[in-house]
């Protein structure tokens, strides 16, 4: 059973998607996040910026329901997520479409399988004609039409991102949470994964959330900027008044990642 549910608060706007307010997560007397303030604005790309241990997994596990505050509120479409039961955040997992670190993709499963997985599972109404042109669809769309019967070790790194995405999309998600979308990759399909990230958004009309250490990355592609620190957010904005504002833990890890921000090609206009 959940709680009573809460009125939204006066202050939220329109294009708040989710927002996390005075957020903290204990494990025992251990507090990995520390009142949290975030807003992801609807249709952007946000990227938690940090380094291992500054609490980037644990924040993500809560925003896809995996997991709750331990205190604070955590709005969704101006639902307070916090307060629900499981069948009512069964409901809310299904805005979110999670794209896994090395694309987590089934290796007994071909492409065509891996990514009609969701459908199979939560759109069992579907006729086998309708899920199969769902399916060749969105690979044809994604730019990997005709991989249907390969199996993920057939596949290049790039490509098992994007099949990762197909499956992401399969279920229509509202909000695309990412996991170190980059990591592993060579700079060059860091680089067309990113590109991919911003198509995506325009394309499919989404809010992007992108947990990652890449400070090359988020300088492409964020629209707003979170540099997490111990559990603590310490610095937020675009990526430009990271780099080139009066934050100085902000430009100090910007510093330590070696990256030079204005050499970069940004994606978005922030």
């Amino acid at each position: 059973m959940g709680k009573e549910p809460t009125s939204p608060p006066p202050w939220l706007k329109p294009d708040d998607h989710i927002v996390l307010d005075g957020v903290t997560k204990s494990f025992g007397n251990t507090e990995v996040l520390k009142r949290l303030d975030i807003r992801f604005k609807r249709h952007e790309t946000a990227v938690i910026i940090g380094g291992s241990g500054a609490g980037k997994t644990t924040l993500l596990r809560l925003l896809i329901g995996l997991d709750t505050p331990t205190s604070g509120h955590l709005w969704v479409d101006g639902e307070d997520i916090t307060r629900l039961g499981e069948v009512a955040m069964n409901r809310v997992r299904q805005k979110f479409g999670m794209v896994f670190q090395y694309a987590a993709l089934l290796d007994s499963l071909n492409v065509f399988e891996n990514v009609a997985f969701p459908l199979r599972e939560h759109r069992k109404q579907l006729t086998r004609r309708q899920l199969d042109d769902r399916v060749r669809g969105m690979l044809a769309t994604l730019g990997i039409a005709g991989k249907e019967e390969h199996m993920p070790s057939e596949l290049s790194g790039g490509q098992r991102k994007r099949v990762g995405l197909a499956r992401a999309l399969m279920l229509e998600p509202e909000v695309l949470v990412y996991d170190e979308p980059t990591s592993g990759l060579d700079p060059e399909t860091s680089r067309m994964v990113d590109d991919l990230i911003e198509e995506t958004r325009e394309r499919f009309n989404v809010t992007n959330v992108v947990i990652s250490h890449d400070m090359a990355s988020c300088f492409r592609i964020a629209h707003r900027a979170y540099l997490l620190l111990e559990g603590r957010v310490v610095a937020e904005g675009t990526p430009h008044e990271l780099a080139f504002g009066e934050n100085a833990s902000a430009r100090e890890f910007i510093a330590k990642s070696g990256v030079a921000p204005e050499r970069l090609r940004r994606l978005v206009d922030a």
